[in-house]
């Protein structure tokens, strides 16, 4: 994360360069384009500029709705006509207050250290996470904003023990036990919002209705967190292998599914919903738990490299994880290198965690869509990814030093005439 100036800047082409993609399927389609209801707006977006929170954007403007986007950093793809992005930093209460006034409706997905050398961040963590949180509700209830969607996460129940079929009446997972600060300031700006449901709003039109949603592991075609990492890694050699019981399942959301759940959500926090939202949390998924590895075979071998064999125990690679963050703690001020893994996510694909979706399908009625890869397979192979062909010198070598191997295996089945030499 970058620091920006301390005012906003508006518009889309002034605010930074703009890549000449235009905006396309991939970018925008929701899997609740059907659906008319979100009468309600305007909407503001705090991480609009990532992926996730412009795919919101985009569904929620093809439905008509005026929608604001605000990010430290803008989308890879053009804005919209209609559309607006005002560039900011969470971190700075004047730019949240400024950029809340007159919205009906925030999303609140900006946040910090999900993954990576991010996680071991803890000083940007609490101020985005945290404080930044602690802005948006202020900021909403200053300016007399009624409803506040937070996109959470599961971690706020799950630090590395296994859960099968969990629900909401979990409960939040104590605090000192989180083995990461970005789980533990996730937790606490999820309290923090659920907490502020039914504070008054300043101009006592009302109050102020919240929820959380903890979606599970995104992904989509443009997907850049996690995605590109995984890709790099096989790319690169080193996805030799996998860990963990095979038998360990995990889940996954569609970010079209996660679109979904959010519009639903906003609606549920109206009168029109009925308020069945105002103060819940909500898990999000696909709803197919699958084991971690196997949810990733398609994209391995759809890319046309091999899917590992080798099976390691989930000990030996969280130690690894441990010791690599030891070393990223010694110098990472000097050489701020990407871990191979964090402990946590050592922990988020190797340990069985899974909850039901049934809280999400009565209160807010949601019904994810069935996808796969294959969307994703084909957005890395039209940008060049993949395992390349070999060139014709190299096909013509290799097929001569088959031709080699397998003349010397025949001549050494065939029985030596005279018997040996008598040199000895």
């Amino acid at each position: 994360m970058q620091e920006v100036e301390s005012r906003l800047t508006t518009g889309r082409s002034r605010s930074a360069p703009r890549k000449k993609e235009r905006l396309s399927k991939e970018a925008g389609d929701s899997a609740m384009d059907h659906q008319d209801g979100m009468a309600i707006g305007p909407f503001l977006i705090t991480g609009g500029g990532g992926y996730f929170g412009f795919r919101l954007a985009c569904a929620l403007h093809r439905n008509g709705a005026k929608v604001t986007l605000f990010d430290i950093r803008p989308p890879d793809v053009e804005v919209p006509d209609g559309m607006e992005f005002l560039q900011g930093d969470i971190r700075m209460y004047k730019q949240v207050e400024e950029v809340t006034r007159g919205v009906d409706c925030v999303f609140h997905i900006a946040s910090f250290g999900m993954s990576g050398r991010e996680q071991l961040n803890r000083g940007l963590i609490e101020a985005v996470n945290v404080q930044g949180t602690e802005h948006v509700i202020k900021a909403c209830t200053e300016n007399s904003v009624p409803h506040l969607v937070y996109t959470s996460t599961y971690n706020v129940v799950f630090g590395g023990q296994v859960i099968e079929n969990g629900d909401e009446s979990l409960p939040y997972l104590p605090l000192h036990l989180h083995p990461d600060h970005y789980s533990r300031t996730k937790s606490l700006a999820e309290m923090a919002v659920l907490k502020a449901n039914g504070i008054a709003l300043r101009d006592g039109s009302g109050i102020l209705r919240t929820c959380a949603l903890r979606p599970a592991g995104i992904y989509g075609p443009g997907e850049q967190r996690h995605q590109p990492r995984i890709v790099s890694y096989i790319e690169k050699g080193i996805f030799r292998f996998v860990y963990g019981n095979a038998s360990s399942l995990v889940e996954f959301v569609h970010v079209d599914n996660l679109v979904s759940a959010h519009k639903l959500a906003a609606v549920a926090l109206t009168s029109r919903g009925q308020h069945r939202a105002a103060g819940q949390a909500y898990f999000i998924s696909d709803g197919r738990p699958v084991n971690n590895f196997e949810f990733f075979r398609p994209l391995v071998e759809g890319l046309g490299y091999n899917f590992p064999r080798v099976r390691l125990p989930i000990s030996l690679i969280y130690f690894f994880a441990f010791l690599t963050e030891m070393v990223h703690c010694l110098v990472g001020r000097l050489y701020n290198f990407q871990p191979l893994l964090t402990r946590t996510e050592v922990y988020k694909t190797g340990v069985t965690h899974y909850f039901s979706i049934a809280k999400a399908k009565v209160d807010l009625g949601y019904q994810p869509k069935e996808f796969n890869l294959n969307e994703v397979v084909h957005w890395f192979r039209s940008r060049g990814h993949g395992k390349q062909p070999a060139s014709s010198f190299m096909r013509f070598v290799r097929d001569i030093v088959l031709v080699i191997f397998v003349s010397v295996a025949i001549l050494s089945c065939l029985p030596v005439v005279g018997g040996l030499p008598d040199i000895f």
